[in-house]
């Protein structure tokens, strides 16, 4: 294992998931992506993640449930919630979770 950070992506869009996944592995980060939060949860209660980049509405979990858990299973870790709906009660709701951000995508870079 290398002392970079680790970075687990997680969005049920395949496109938009490998996309991410190499932009971060880009900055020298070591990355894994995933396409929905019950598979991000068992990836999770079997290794450490420094960040999880997470979709908010994905079919199996959102991404508030999604958070709740992290945090039970992982509090050392920082997530960051990616959404194309914007919401300030959901964005109310992130941060009251322990959620470290809320981003609306798509952004420029």
């Amino acid at each position: 294992m290398t002392d970079n950070p680790r970075v687990l992506v997680v969005d049920d869009e395949e496109r938009f998931r490998a996309n991410l996944a190499r932009m971060v592995a880009l900055e020298g980060l070591e990355v894994r992506a995933l396409a929905g939060g019950r598979e991000a949860l068992a990836i999770l209660a079997e290794e450490p993640f420094d960040v999880v980049i997470l979709d908010l509405r994905m079919p199996d979990m959102n991404g508030l449930q999604v958070l709740t858990e992290i945090k039970k299973l992982r509090p050392e870790t920082e997530v960051i919630i990616l959404t194309g709906h914007a919401s300030l009660d959901a964005a109310m709701d992130i941060i009251r979770l322990g959620g470290y951000d809320y981003l609306l995508a798509p952004w420029k870079t």
